[in-house]
Order: C-alpha cells, then structure tokens, then sequence
C-alpha cells in the first residue's frame, strides 16, 4: 500500500513537471548550442550542464523551472530534468542532494540512483512513463528530429521538449515534417516505456510517503547491477 501511493504521488509530480518545464519558457537545443544559468551550471565541453560548486542539485533544479529563459537543451536531457524535478518533490531534499551529489545533465546521462527502469508494452503506458516517437526517415539536415522523447501526461497526450503537449498524432505529424524528400516511412511510437525505480527512490520520501526496503542488503545483492536501456537509438548511460 505504501509503495502504491509513493508511486502515484511521484507519477503525479512527473506530470507536473513536464506541464511546469513546458511553461517554463527553456528553449529547445542541440549538444553545440545548450545554455544553462551560470550561477547554477558550468557548461561543458560536450554541451552538459553540471551543478557548479557550493550549489545544490536542489537549487539547480529548481532554477530551470524559475529561470528558463537561460536554458537551452534537447529532449533527452529535458526528460531526465523532469525526472529529477518529479523525485525532488517527492523525496526529502535533504537526501535528493545527497544521492544526486555532482548532478551532470547531458542527455541520457544520469545519475545512478535514478535507476532507470526499461519494459516493453507502449500500449500500457501510464502518466508519468517516458516513451520514444522514432523518426526512421528523418532529413540530414534535421538529425535533432530523428525522435522525439516524450513524458505521458494522460490518455494520448504527451509532452515532447521543443514540439510542446500534443496527442500521439500530432507528435507523429510534427516529426514527419522534418523527413527526407523520398520518404516513405512515418514517425511512429516505439514500445520502450521507462520509469523511475519506485521501490528504491520510496524510502526516501518523507514519513507517510515512505516503503521502507527492510532487506536492503538483499535488494542490493539482486539490483546492484548495471542497467543500460536503449529508446529508439538513445543510450541511457549511468554514472
């Protein structure tokens, strides 16, 4: 029962935050153009934003939805940004800062205590998974539209960074205008659903909302492995 409702209350805060990072005026991006606030993120190299010393991932977090005129980045990296958002809001802030100590948002570059889940059975997605529109025929002159990732906010709506909250159709629709001129395959939904570990992340939310892991010993022995999952052609890579 404990674990049910933590479930429901972080899908609930994932939705949430896609509504919240849709409205937040960021900007879409690709790796060479992505901006970030300064005061929050140094900039990398590779187009990645990494919380700046003496910053909370908290503070860091947070400002993207205050302040998203000063951020610019692609969909995948919009994508771990609402999962982040949504566990923030669900889970002692204390302890969001300290298993997301060093937080890097770089496409689907994310820390480990995320633990990315992967299944297959798109028809069964619920609000708050993450799926994956593949774009086969995309043009070479448009390659950031080769797919799009998208949060399910209810029913056939979904919130893609940089096309907005639309039905599955019409996120096909926009992705199709971005194909070669000999195109002959339209954008489709993948099956790829992922999601949070809600067990794991369940047991540092605030009493009430917490399913405490009375066998952690034994649940780390079973999941302590790597998880590497694959969308479309998007690797999710753990630190």
């Amino acid at each position: 029962m404990q674990r049910q409702q933590f479930e429901t209350i972080l899908r609930s805060r994932i939705v949430e935050s896609a509504q919240a990072l849709h409205q937040s005026g960021v900007s879409f991006a690709t790796f060479d153009t992505t901006r970030c606030n300064p005061q929050f993120w140094e900039l990398t190299e590779e187009g990645g934003c990494r919380i700046k010393a003496g910053v909370t991932p908290a503070q860091g977090i947070r400002d993207i939805f205050i302040n998203g005129q000063q951020y610019a980045f692609e969909c995948a990296t919009a994508m771990v940004i609402v999962l982040y958002k949504g566990v923030l809001d669900s889970i002692l802030e204390s302890e969001f800062n300290r298993i997301f100590a060093d937080m890097l948002l770089y496409d689907w570059h994310y820390d480990s205590d995320l633990r990315l889940i992967q299944q297959q059975g798109s028809h069964k997605a619920v609000p708050g998974d993450i799926l994956y529109f593949n774009n086969p025929d995309v043009s070479s002159d448009a390659l950031e539209w080769k797919g799009e990732n998208v949060v399910k906010m209810k029913n056939d709506l979904f919130y893609g960074h940089g096309i907005g909250i639309l039905p599955a159709q019409g996120i096909i629709d926009s992705l199709n205008r971005h194909r070669r001129p000999d195109a002959t395959v339209s954008a489709y939904l993948t099956n790829e659903v992922v999601y949070p570990d809600f067990v794991y992340l369940s047991q540092f939310a605030p009493e009430g909302n917490r399913f405490e892991l009375s066998v952690n010993a034994f649940y780390n022995q079973v999941f302590s492995h790597s998880i590497h999952a694959v969308i479309g052609d998007r690797r999710f890579i753990q630190e």
